[in-house]
């Protein structure tokens, strides 16, 4: 088929043959992940204009005070999933801890289990940053028809059949992979539409950007610092260029696109870094190899690591191959840092 002007849902149809388990519920997933982006899409283009913006007065899991965009973002995801009966259980960086779906027959027959975290940066969209939803598809391991188990979401990266992101930027696109390349989705808001209008996205094997809060600095391991001034020195095609939004989708997809690096270090504030193992760092790692990049925690491959909690906290460098190895070289010198 020409990809043109491939809908999303003929691109699901057309590929289904190339998923890891080739079945109609996780068409039917991406299907309805795409509807709740729609939605979310369309409350985010209001915010300003009516009260969704600004904290909830609530404090999450984590401990971050939630948006009023994060509670509807991850209330409009989980209806919309849990309506259509496609998973058994559902993990959100908002939720203390995960949501066991059940069908109309009280039956757990379904396959898959979702991980997401609903709205990815919401903070800034009081000041009209991009942000975005990321999201994570597993197969279950617990016996079909009973309830699930943590055991079900505590499983490595490298067991994700889906993984992908919506970017609600000046344009809202959706970028997913099922272990078969990384293919991005423009929506035409006209029609309410997505259109395939990147197909195949390989990150540069070599960027020159880096994307890290250089205000937490003197915070850093040894190994980061050391890996911030190579990318500042006047030699070679150096210095690198800043760019930090503070937003994951945002400063990855950008990254993906131009060539870069990402990273999310542990910090004497923060010593076993911020970012969440399951949904954050673990679809993006997917995506990043998928598309021909890297991503690690300094030490070791993110998609290795065996989770141990829900919210699990890690170190994360992703990003263009070439990129990612040079930090971990400097990140080798102090392998004590490893130590989170």
């Amino acid at each position: 088929m020409n990809t043109k002007h491939m809908t999303l849902g003929e691109f699901i149809i057309d590929n289904q043959r190339f998923f890891k388990y080739s079945s109609g519920e996780l068409s039917r997933l991406i299907n309805s992940i795409r509807l709740a982006a729609k939605v979310v899409n369309h409350e985010i283009r209001k915010a300003g204009l009516v009260d969704i913006i600004g904290a909830a007065g609530d404090i999450n899991i984590q401990g971050e005070a939630q948006q009023k965009l994060d509670v509807l973002a991850n209330d409009l995801f989980k209806q919309t999933i849990i309506n259509r009966e496609i998973v058994c259980g559902i993990a959100s960086e908002e939720e203390d801890d995960f949501v066991i779906v059940e069908g109309k027959d009280k039956s757990n027959e379904n396959k898959y289990v979702l991980l997401m975290d609903p709205l990815d940066g919401s903070s800034n969209i009081d000041v009209n940053i991009s942000v975005g939803t990321i999201f994570s598809v597993y197969r279950r391991v617990s016996p079909e028809g009973t309830p699930v188990t943590k055991e079900d979401f505590l499983q490595k990266g490298s067991e994700q059949v889906a993984a992908g992101y919506v970017a609600y930027g000046t344009s809202t696109m959706l970028v997913f992979t099922t272990g078969n390349g990384v293919d991005g989705f423009t929506l035409n808001p006209a029609i309410g539409t997505f259109y395939l209008s990147h197909p195949n996205i390989q990150i540069p094997e070599e960027g020159n950007i880096y994307s890290v809060n250089e205000g937490n600095y003197v915070h850093f391991p040894k190994g980061v610092k050391n890996y911030i001034k190579y990318c500042q020195a006047e030699e070679d095609n150096r210095p690198y260029t800043s760019r930090y939004i503070g937003s994951l989708v945002t400063d990855f997809h950008r990254n993906m696109i131009k060539g870069g690096i990402y990273i999310y270090p542990t910090s004497s504030i923060g010593p076993k870094g911020k970012l969440r193992l399951l949904y954050e760092c673990n679809p993006m790692a997917f995506i990043a190899e998928q598309a021909g990049g890297k991503a690690s925690d300094g030490y070791k491959r993110i998609l290795d690591l065996q989770p141990t909690e829900l919210h699990q906290r890690v170190p994360f460098f992703c990003g263009s191959t070439k990129m990612v190895e040079k930090a971990e070289e400097f990140m080798a010198d102090h392998p004590a840092d490893a130590d989170y």
